[in-house]
């Protein structure tokens, strides 16, 4: 399954406990957002995961930020 605007993340029940990968290889979305907090290196990604493209991580982050549009952060005190 893909989901609408987001045809390189994919979502597969048998995969990765159903987390949204890219395009069906076993990279969550999850892994690549802590890959790019710890270090926002591009070449750094394309070493460890030559196959990924630059559209892969732009698709990435694009549903990472509309996966939070609609989520409340309050701010703990």
């Amino acid at each position: 399954m893909t989901f609408r605007g987001f045809d390189r993340i994919t979502l597969e029940a048998a995969k990765l406990e159903g987390r949204p990968c890219v395009r069906g290889m076993r990279l969550s979305v999850q892994r690549v957002l802590e890959i790019l907090a710890d270090n926002p290196s591009w070449d750094d990604l394309r070493a460890d995961y030559p196959e990924l493209e630059a559209e892969d991580v732009r698709r990435v982050l694009a549903f990472a930020a509309a996966s939070l549009a609609n989520e409340r952060l309050v701010p703990v005190v």
